[in-house]
């Protein structure tokens, strides 16, 4: 197995933070990873993405030109990332900040309400655990039970109060996809 992914969007958004648990997720099922955090100078409101690659062998190179799932929260990252996707790959959006979609035929493309369903589970700010959920729902790239354990432990102090939201917010995207062979 080996999975390169981009998640992107506005600063603020935690996409820098959904990244990072990702890659914890898979350290901790002892696989291969890298991240790689990227920022404007504004950081929050600029544009910031990072790349995620986790592999069951050694990874020759961390960058990634074609990614077998992208993770986008701002139409500048849809723009941007959206023609990058593999055939086969996997497109995660939250359709409440983004109003286009591929119409490639060649991908797979979740559209999930992300910010909507954080609103309702009562911090704003969970929008990226949404669409992580429905990423590692869709590729099975590391498992829930994982992801549940680094939430806890990599969630700061002062945002232990929304843990039991965050937990419902993975489950949520989770909800909105299939799984699927990215291969």
């Amino acid at each position: 197995m080996h999975e390169e992914i981009i998640l992107s969007g506005f600063g603020g958004q935690g996409v820098l933070f959904a990244g990072q648990l990702l890659a914890y997720a898979a350290l901790a099922e002892e696989r291969h990873v890298t991240w790689i955090p990227s920022y404007g100078p504004e950081m929050r409101g600029g544009t910031a993405h990072c790349t995620v690659c986790i592999s069951d062998e050694e990874i020759g190179s961390p960058l990634v030109r074609h990614p077998s799932a992208v993770l986008l929260m701002n139409p500048p990252s849809f723009q941007r990332y959206m023609p990058l996707v593999r055939p086969g790959g996997l497109l995660v959006l939250d359709e409440g900040m983004i109003s286009e979609r591929s119409n490639r035929d060649d991908i797979h493309e979740v559209a999930i309400p992300a910010k909507a369903i954080a609103a309702e589970l009562g911090f704003d700010q969970i929008a990226n655990l949404v669409l992580l959920g429905a990423l590692v729902a869709a590729t099975g790239v590391v498992k829930f039970e994982t992801l549940d354990k680094v939430l806890e432990e990599h969630l700061s102090l002062r945002h232990q109060d929304a843990l039991v939201s965050n937990r419902l917010a993975l489950r949520r995207g989770a909800e909105y996809s299939l799984p699927l062979s990215l291969k």
